[in-house]
């Protein structure tokens, strides 16, 4: 299975998910081809209601324990139901320094 496919399904077993992107952004770094490494992740999820931004990441990070030991960086922009349906504001990763 791949880190992706992974990444996903642990997500899914933590979480009630709405919606779920996860890009695998490593062809933007200074990496072999076909790497999967660097990955952008955007995750739609009433169980974030009430939970500050840093505590959301915090959740994601303890569901992907094992997977973060060996993937280099995950960006999250986690949302609630109502706050994606409002104002998604999906940001643009930036270009790596290193490529």
């Amino acid at each position: 299975m791949s880190y992706k496919e992974t990444i996903i399904s642990d997500l899914h077993q933590a979480f009630a998910i709405e919606h779920i992107a996860l890009k695998n952004e490593s062809f933007m770094h200074n990496v072999p081809a076909d790497s999967e490494s660097h990955f952008k992740l955007i995750i739609v999820s009433d169980d974030f209601l009430g939970i500050t931004k840093v505590k959301r990441h915090q959740s994601i990070y303890n569901a992907l324990s094992e997977t973060m030991k060996s993937i280099h960086a995950l960006s999250i922009q986690a949302f609630t139901v109502a706050e994606f349906n409002l104002d998604p504001m999906i940001l643009d990763s930036p270009d790596c320094s290193n490529k």
